[in-house]
């Protein structure tokens, strides 16, 4: 189905808090827009609302035709207990809702004395709506197609155990229920797809599958991403919302384009103020001197003019009036100034690692060593015998497929897991650092303020909440629970403690998950002053040219090789 969506006058936010407000957007067939701006400007809220499940502030939305399908996939993948892949997929792609709407439909139409609709509608035309939402969404083949896809995806062989309909979903690790989730992706049929950071926790070959879907999509396509590859690779149009101005503005042509074009107006937009301002000064100069000279002129007029010198009195008296005339002259231009609003400056992350003394000469060593995890009966996954060295002072780039041992192969390295055939060892004086895929370090129910003071207890109170803001975290974000932050705000979070702590050893595994794209400049910069030793696990193509590194690893078949 060809459909389009457009928003008028749209307004979001958080109970009394509004994020962005008088934001107009269409989509249209063909349409890939991607939504920039940093955490907290209300990206997700707005794909939110685009897809109905909340309701605006203001503003209205409307679809062409109305009974357009509207798709959408939010960044965490929610996993429920005891749900399978199937019913993930399913719930994903909107097919089990549309299979129980049909389902009450034909309830409701084989029913001999069913009760009147609010709406009016006769049960044979509530059920001819139902059947063709049921087979717009795919449902009628989908258990057919997911075998296939799962096994084109590589999970029905995948190196942590094999993925099948049936597998739990909270058996899975993160890089498989990315993939499961690119998997609902590519057997949605949605006419509009509204896509929050579909690219986390992707391999490359992932990335490209994405980029593929996307880019041949027939239908519309709203995606918020931090990926700054994808983004110029796909999208046609991007809408910025800018939280420092309060203001959102749609930009056409791709992503490069829209950096060309915003840099641009950035500039224009100083320079304005900065010509106002300086023409606002001189002006206001002027008429101070003009002033000073006015009153200067009465003085002198007085001190030198006898009483019964009405001539001279007369003419002083013309030229203060002169004076005047010229003050309230220069006061009327400074009036007729068109105005022009100071740009305020954005927020920026602006951070740096925290050093510890050097570590010993050599970090950590595998001679032979085998790692083995899960059952052999089931399909047991085996990294190894790997023999490498890692140190101090190295700067290694580790990359690879899901599922090809990374995060073993770094547990490893540091100690937290001892291999089952082989030899591990670990050098001296090493104070790690580290930025785990599934940001664990800072979890749970207690307040992010306690649970951070927790990991740095010699910190006064009053430092770690100034830290935390310098990082975006202020009063009300300290005060809740770890577990109700969003990703974005747990990582930087994390961030804040590397900054806190002291390290010579940084462990970044897909630090640019839910990070926003000033951030992840931010994070690079800090990488580049960074004189410890680093291991760095990302799919960010543009971080990988970005970062200065002087070795990569490349992990995939239980084997790691050097390049």
């Amino acid at each position: 189905m060809s459909a389009s969506l457009v928003a008028k006058g749209l307004a979001g936010g958080h109970g009394h808090r509004t994020l962005f407000d008088d934001l107009d957007l269409t989509v249209a067939p063909g349409d890939v827009v991607g939504v920039v701006g940093v955490n907290g400007a209300g990206k997700s809220t707005l794909l939110r609302l685009l897809a109905g499940v909340d309701e605006p502030q203001g503003g209205t939305i409307t679809l062409n035709p109305g009974d357009a399908f509207v798709g959408w996939l939010p960044q965490e993948h929610e996993r429920v207990p005891g749900e399978t892949v199937a019913d993930y997929i399913g719930r994903r792609t909107g097919s089990t809702e549309a299979t129980a709407e049909m389902d009450t439909a034909a309830a409701a139409l084989g029913d001999p004395d069913p009760a009147p609709r609010p709406d009016g509608l006769e049960p044979a035309d509530v059920y001819s709506s139902a059947l063709e939402r049921w087979l717009a969404s795919g449902a009628a083949d989908l258990d057919d197609r997911l075998p296939g896809v799962l096994a084109d995806l590589g999970l029905d062989r995948d190196g942590d155990g094999a993925v099948g309909p049936d597998t739990l979903m909270t058996a899975l690790s993160g890089g498989q229920a990315a993939r499961v989730g690119l998997a609902a992706l590519l057997l949605s049929r949605f006419d509009i797809a509204l896509l929050d950071e579909p690219t986390n926790d992707l391999d490359l070959d992932g990335l490209e599958r994405l980029e593929r879907f996307v880019q041949g999509q027939r239908g519309g396509v709203v995606l918020v991403s931090h990926d700054r590859e994808f983004l110029a690779r796909c999208v046609t149009k991007v809408l910025e919302l800018d939280l420092a101005q309060a203001s959102n503005r749609v930009f056409g042509g791709g992503y490069d384009s829209y950096l060309e074009e915003r840099e641009t107006a950035r500039r224009h937009a100083r320079e304005a103020y900065d010509e106002f301002a300086e023409k606002k000064a001189d002006l206001v100069g002027r008429a101070r001197v003009q002033r000073e000279w006015s009153s200067q002129g009465v003085r002198n007029a007085m001190k030198k003019s006898p009483d019964n010198d009405k001539i001279r009195r007369k003419a002083a008296t013309e030229s203060s009036e002169k004076q005047g005339q010229k003050v309230r002259q220069m006061e009327s231009r400074i009036a007729r100034l068109d105005e022009v609003d100071e740009p305020r400056k954005e927020w920026q992350l602006e951070f740096t690692i925290g050093s510890a003394p050097r570590s010993s000469a050599v970090v950590s060593t595998l001679s032979g060593a085998v790692f083995r995890q899960g059952d052999p009966a089931t399909g047991e996954f085996v990294l190894g015998p790997v023999s490498l060295q890692v140190d101090g002072g190295d700067r290694i780039g580790i990359t690879g497929p899901n599922g090809a041992g990374k995060s073993t192969l770094l547990r490893g390295l540091l100690g937290r897991q001892e291999p089952t055939e082989g030899g591990a060892s670990r050098g001296a004086s090493i104070a790690v650092g580290e930025i785990d895929q599934a940001r664990a370090l800072l979890s749970g129910t207690v307040p992010l303020a306690e649970a951070f003071e927790g990991l740095v207890p010699d910190w006064p109170q009053a430092e770690v909440r100034t830290l935390l803001a310098k990082f975006g975290l202020k009063a009300d974000h300290v005060s809740r629970p770890v577990d109700e932050l969003s990703p974005g705000e747990r990582t930087r979070a994390g961030l804040a403690l590397l900054q806190a702590r002291g390290v010579n050893v940084l462990v970044l595994d897909e630090p640019t998950n839910h990070l926003d794209l000033a951030a992840i400049e931010q994070l690079e910069q800090a990488l580049e002053s960074y004189e410890g030793t680093l291991l760095l696990v990302t799919h960010d193509r543009r971080m990988l040219e970005s970062v200065r590194l002087d070795r990569h690893w490349r992990v995939e078949n239980g084997t790691v090789t050097e390049s």
